[in-house]
């Protein structure tokens, strides 16, 4: 018989009123370096610039700040795109022939961006949809023309096509096709029967109603609309790749797939025309093609020839390079991935002579490059934003909000010594007003990568922008040169190569892999820990330095006999003083033995302790005195699979194929293990079936079944992983005196609590800091302890270090009793300290089948009283979902969609703020980022005023009104189901009333995520026993 020792409210309105003032999920904006580019575009007039991808999205970058994205509601690749001038309109085409007007409208007095028409380009007159060639109208150029109301489309079948816009009609009187050329072209420029297709367009700079038309055999004409007549003939004997004119229109260069540029003069006579100049910059060897040539003039001088690729096929062929050239000055820039393509920032008033290009800007497969043209040498310009994130495999991340004023100006300057070469111009891409209002507060963006660099991200705003970068690797001896900046080329070097961009992908030494970063903000204080158990403690210091490495080894098997490591070796620090830049300096090493990949640190910068963790045991060190104060051994007997290493290729397949069968065996066994028909589980279940076999609505509601999770065995492998390491300040020894402590969890459901004897300063150079074991506790469920917190008395979270005692923290309750707060992948669990009894729970698990994977506490401001926050549990499960709970009742609030079940990269690297906010990787160079917060919420806010008075496309945009709402609307790489506002996110909306019969049935469970009745789980009777070892006699 079911027993039932409570009566459940009904749904509490003030209740619902105050979670909708605190919780609301919005997926913001997208930080990084857009995932496989695929076009470019720029618009001089609004100073914006466009990048498209394969996966079918598009953004528009502006000044820092201003950003819009689309997605194509067709999945497919973004071939090219082009601006309407001053219009706040863009022209997309993808792979699939569709022309696609995105237009930039203003709602809620924010801009956003959206698609309004689609055009497909019909079949040649005369073919029916079965027999015309399907690639004679698949369009290979668009160009705009200069009033923006034209577009001329070339295609592959040679003809040109003119498109209305906006308004995306065809002009059929005005096609051109290939056989109408024919007939004004002599024969000795015919390239055969036919020219091939449409390669270029360009309209003439001094004429608009004169387009350069190119075919790919060579071929160019000098096309006047308004007579439909042939005024200039040019023919290569090369297949053509590109042309671009020179601004006064009286001459044009083109390139070719031969690696060579001509130089051709247009006359008005009709005559046979030659090149003044041909040239093959790097002949006379064979070369690759030159895809991509510009022509800028300049007052200060000869003009800019610019263009893509070129390199010699034999000895340079795999080079991804850009040239510039200006008279004798020549410079090959040569990128680590390939050439998308390239514009220039130029002076476009008409009445200007020159040119006179400011910047080159150059998209290429991994990041974008900046080149300043107006400054001596050409140096590279930061960008502010689109920063590549995978410049090397992001392995770690770490997220610390409110960064001191003082170490956020220390950290600014370093970064800025660190790229003295680098220029100093103003960001071109200038477009569009930033409305958001300025961070209140700075956060930091810590991200740790696979060649033993940590990047510093400005993560206050829209823009995630680089400040400074660290990198490990040169402490330790390795094969590679760790220079920070690439090696020139000679001056005798031909050609003369440039380095630019920071991708590079290729880790050197895998051990050099960041895997856990903790940072104390108001001690500078920093750890890093590594792959090959390399734990290294740094401070930061404003000048540069030389300095000697300290290494200690800390042995975490503690002599265990029968354990032999099959890993990789530890990682040698070099000998003698070093010298270091401005910036985190190493001041102690840590060596753990065996040398396996850091699972867990925790810093204490007021107790001068750092602690590590590995998957043999766990260690606390003091680096004040700088000598290990505990090594803890986790092992298990069975544990022979910890000693392989990440990084080791033997593993034992006889343990393997032994572990499996004993998976099937014990999946057979609980399989027999049937419910005795008597038992309340198999009323429950026959109450369903008669439910469900009823016609029409029911009224009787269906009491919940827990999911069975059968306890996980001690003998799994691994079971010794440390997964979390927890300072406190609290009761372990008894109700009235408290102490430091240092509180672990392993992979086996095991928490170790250790009581410390921390001297005080005063006798700090007398007495050592040393661990007793005070308390032993093992999860019944032996799932993993992911995450373990300390409550005070009113039952918050406990200050950082250092935080009370600069007053910048309310000192934590110590007069009530504290809990301890134990998480692990299946369940929450609060105890009661000192004593470690159960006060409640709530099993994640049984009720929703999902596994807890990443944790936070997190504070919740009202959004309409500045007085009233609440502190909450936060956790993101592998179902990609995301639960909110009180603390410490452990009561369900909200649930949302956050990340596809799917993504599983995206949901290991999700990292949670302490003001409601997240991140997460959408793809190796992006992180997506979102809001729980009511309050606290990072988002474009911006606005872009084009030039002329323009009707509105989209019947959906509207004039600004008073509505401050969020001009988000959809997504690019979305990853979540859009929720209607009719969906209940709130967990509790449906609740109803709980019966007390044996068969009651009810909507939803008690102690299910979508329950929020302010109830007190009575936990006598449903709380696991733990087993408790109690090591400590009360004082």
């Amino acid at each position: 018989m079911m027993k039932f020792r409570f009566r459940r409210p009904g749904n509490d309105p003030q209740r619902e009123k105050l979670k909708l003032e605190l919780f609301a999920f919005n997926k913001t904006v997208e930080h990084g370096f857009p995932n496989q580019p695929s076009s470019l575009a720029y618009d001089p007039k609004l100073r914006l610039m466009a990048i498209a991808t394969k996966s079918g999205s598009l953004k528009i970058y502006g000044v820092p700040g201003v950003e819009f994205t689309g997605l194509h509601k067709e999945t497919g690749t973004v071939t090219q795109m082009h601006f309407l001038h001053g219009q706040g309109r863009l022209l997309s085409l993808l792979d699939d022939n569709t022309i696609h007007l995105w237009e930039i409208n203003q709602k809620n007095c924010y801009c956003f961006l959206e698609e309004v028409r689609t055009f497909r380009l019909p079949g040649r007159p005369g073919f029916d949809g079965a027999n015309a060639p399907p690639s004679i109208t698949r369009i290979t150029v668009i160009m705009l023309k200069s009033c923006s109301k034209l577009a001329c489309l070339g295609t592959e079948g040679g003809g040109v096509y003119f498109l209305e816009l906006p308004s995306m009609q065809l002009l059929d009187d005005r096609t051109l096709l290939q056989d109408e050329v024919l007939q004004g072209v002599p024969d000795d420029y015919r390239c055969g029967k036919a020219l091939g297709p449409v390669e270029s367009l360009q309209e003439d700079p001094a004429d608009p109603d004169k387009i350069l038309i190119g075919y790919s055999r060579g071929l160019v004409l000098l096309w006047v609309q308004s007579t439909r007549q042939v005024e200039n003939l040019f023919l290569s004997n090369q297949q053509l790749e590109s042309l671009s004119w020179e601004r006064s229109s009286k001459t044009f260069v083109s390139s070719h797939s031969d690696g060579s540029y001509m130089v051709w003069p247009v006359n008005n006579a009709r005559s046979k025309s030659q090149p003044i100049t041909s040239s093959i910059p790097y002949g006379p060897f064979p070369c690759k093609a030159i895809n991509k040539i510009i022509w800028r003039t300049s007052e200060m001088g000869s003009p800019f020839i610019i263009f893509s690729g070129g390199m010699p096929r034999a000895s340079y062929g795999d080079r991804h390079c850009i040239t510039i050239m200006q008279g004798k000055a020549q410079v090959t820039l040569d990128f680590t991935s390939r050439v998308i393509d390239f514009f220039t920032v130029q002076n476009m008033d008409p009445e200007q002579v020159y040119d006179n290009p400011r910047a080159l800007l150059v998209l290429v497969e991994e990041e974008l490059v900046a080149v300043d043209l107006q400054t001596p040498g050409w140096p590279t310009i930061t960008p502010p934003y689109l920063a590549p994130l995978h410049s090397s495999a992001i392995t770690c991340s770490y997220h610390i909000s409110n960064i001191p004023a003082k170490l956020w100006e220390r950290i600014i300057s370093a970064g800025k010594q660190q790229n003295p070469l680098h220029s100093t111009v103003e960001w071109p891409i200038n477009g569009g007003k930033n409305l958001a209002p300025e961070p209140v507060h700075k956060g930091l963006l810590l991200t740790g990568h696979e060649d033993g660099t940590v990047r510093f991200w400005d993560a206050s705003g829209v823009s995630l922008k680089p400040l400074y970068k660290l990198a490990t690797a040169n402490i330790f001896q390795t094969d590679a040169d760790h220079t920070e900046n690439f090696p020139q080329c000679g001056e005798e070097e031909w050609p003369p190569f440039r380095k630019v961009g920071c991708f590079d992908p290729y880790s050197d030494d895998p051990r050099l892999g960041i895997q856990k970063i903790s940072l104390c903000k108001y001690s500078s204080r920093l750890v890093v820990a590594g792959t090959a158990g390399q734990v290294i403690v740094m401070e930061f210091n404003d000048e540069k330095s030389e300095r000697k490495m300290n290494l200690s080894t800390v042995d975490l098997l503690q002599d265990r006999e029968g354990f032999t490591w099959k890993g990789h070796d530890r990682l040698s620090p070099k000998a003698g003083l070093m010298g270091f830049a401005a910036g985190f300096q190493p001041s102690f090493l840590v060596q753990c033995v065996p040398p396996a990949t850091v699972t867990a640190v925790a810093l204490h910068t007021e107790w001068q302790l750092v602690a590590f963790g590995t998957s043999h045991g766990f260690g606390i060190f003091d680096y004040h005195r700088q000598q290990p104060v505990l090594a803890r051994c986790t092992l298990h007997p069975n544990d022979s699979l910890a000693m392989e290493g990440p990084l080791s290729r033997v593993k034992s397949l006889k343990k393997s194929l032994r572990q499996s069968f004993r998976r099937i065996r014990k999946s057979r066994v609980s399989g027999k293990k049937r419910p005795s028909s008597c038992s309340p589980t198999s009323k429950v279940r026959e109450a369903n079936a008669k439910l469900a076999e009823q016609d029409g609505p029911c009224e009787v509601e269906v009491t919940p079944v827990q999911r069975r999770i059968e306890p996980r065995s001690a003998d799994d492998s691994l079971s010794g992983v440390v997964r979390c390491l927890y300072f406190a300040d609290t009761f372990l020894r008894d109700a009235t005196h408290h102490g430091p402590t240092l509180w672990a969890g392993t992979n086996a459901g095991s928490v170790y609590a250790y009581a410390l004897e921390v001297p005080s300063r005063e006798k700090w150079t007398e007495r050592s800091t040393e661990a007793v074991l005070g308390k032993e506790i093992q999860l019944m469920h032996r799932a993993p302890v992911v995450s373990i917190a300390v409550l005070d008395g009113r039952g918050n979270p406990l200050p950082e270090p250092l935080e009370v005692s600069r007053d910048l923290a309310k000192a934590p309750e110590m007069q009530g009793s504290h809990s301890v707060l134990i998480i692990s992948e299946e369940q929450f669990k609060v105890f009661t300290l000192p004593r470690v009894s159960a006060k409640t729970k709530f099993k994640l698990t049984a009720h929703e089948g999902s596994r807890v994977r990443k944790l936070g506490l997190m504070n919740f401001p009202s959004i309409t009283s500045d007085d009233y926050s609440e502190n909450c549990l936060v956790c993101l499960t592998n179902l990609g979902d995301i639960h909110i709970f009180t603390v410490p009742g452990l009561r369900p609030q909200m649930r949302y969609d956050c990340i596809r079940k799917e993504d599983i990269s995206g949901i290991a690297s999700c990292v949670f703020t302490r003001t409601g906010q997240g991140f997460y990787l959408i793809s190796p160079s992006e992180f997506e980022r979102f809001s729980l917060s009511t309050r606290n919420i990072t988002e474009p806010r911006c606005v872009v005023a084009w030039e002329s008075a323009r009707d509105p496309l989209s019947p959906g945009s509207n004039l600004c009104n008073n509505l401050q709402g969020s001009p988000k609307v959809n997504r690019a790489n979305g990853t979540h189901k859009i929720q209607n506002k009719g969906e209940c996110n709130s967990l509790g909306a449906t609740d109803g009333v709980m019966e007390d019969f044996p068969l009651a049935l009810s909507q939803t469970p008690l102690d299910s995520p979508i329950s929020s009745t302010d109830i007190t789980l009575d936990a006598s009777g449903d709380m696991t026993v733990e087993d408790v070892k109690d090591y400590l006699p009360e004082c």
